[in-house]
């Protein structure tokens, strides 16, 4: 099967970009940090990849934020199915691979969400805010985070129990601290909010790349909620980064080291993974290997 015909992703991205009207929400009013937050979210463009990735690694998660009782900004998470074959009980953001019937990331993003947790796919409700770029994810997966705004409260999950166990939020502000957002428990005193562990992943011409995957607690790890960590933990900062318009307290990269740029990585991952590679032959997808060499150093 191949998606030659299938507008790419972000194709429709400059033609859904409605008006929020906050005065009309069924939403508790806004702190002006908070207001601040949705302007820098709505005024965010991508920067431009100009990377061909194969539609079939593709997957879109959506970062639902909501409003909370004092107008602050929370983002909703849900604890993975223990029965999934892959990250079985994890916390994640919902989302999932694109489909032939996507017709753009955003798309593949509200489907899953709404497969996943109930929430409807209706842009005037849940009206998007900006997509961000790609991250390349460990098993090959190339995802994209669609991050929109949840203008009505009175709008109730339903889970899909067969992939999400349950379904809690956590304060976008705390993904760029190192205090905990909830009074700690007794058995975790002893355990940071914030911690992280340095890995090293092969590079172009026998070099290494260090990546620091960032871990948070969540305040519920006695009812067996896991921390938001890895890829999600990293999306999440980006997310608020661009939101509050600072960098977190914490070093998002390991120190002295030159880390590579996302076109980077992704002109690697395309030329080193060989999921990616058949992927694009079996979609025939046309790559120009050459490019990616030089972008990638090799």
């Amino acid at each position: 099967m191949t998606f030659k015909n299938v507008p790419k992703p972000l194709n429709l991205l400059k033609f859904h970009r409605p008006r929020l009207r906050l005065n009309e929400a069924r939403i508790p009013p806004l702190s002006q940090q908070s207001k601040q937050c949705l302007r820098n979210l709505t005024a965010y463009r991508r920067p431009d990849i100009d990377i061909p990735v194969p539609r079939g690694r593709t997957a879109g998660v959506l970062v639902a934020l909501f409003v909370g009782r004092k107008g602050d900004l929370y983002v909703l998470l849900n604890r993975r199915s223990t029965n999934l074959r892959t990250y079985a009980g994890d916390t994640s953001l919902p989302g999932g691979k694109a489909e032939p019937d996507d017709r753009t990331i955003e798309d593949t993003a509200r489907r899953e969400a709404f497969e996943e947790i109930g929430l409807p796919p209706d842009r005037q409700k849940v009206p998007l805010l900006c997509i961000l770029e790609p991250f390349v994810a460990g098993n090959a997966t190339i995802v994209t985070p669609v991050v929109v705004l949840i203008l009505d409260n009175t709008l109730r999950p339903i889970l899909n129990d067969a992939e999400v166990a349950s379904l809690f939020s956590h304060p976008l502000a705390s993904f760029l601290s190192t205090k905990p957002p909830f009074p700690a428990e007794p058995e975790l005193l002893e355990v940071p909010y914030h911690s992280y562990n340095d890995w090293t992943s092969p590079g172009p011409n026998d070099t290494t790349w260090t990546t620091r995957s960032h871990r948070f607690l969540t305040g519920r790890e006695a009812g067996g909620i896991k921390p938001v960590f890895g890829l999600t933990a990293n999306i999440m900062i980006r997310v608020s980064m661009i939101a509050y318009g600072h960098p977190p307290e914490f070093d998002i990269y390991p120190p002295d080291i030159d880390t590579p740029t996302l076109k980077t990585r992704l002109a690697w991952a395309m030329l080193s993974r060989p999921q990616l590679r058949e992927a694009c032959q079996k979609e025939g997808l046309q790559v120009d290997w050459d490019r990616l060499r030089r972008i990638a150093g090799v």
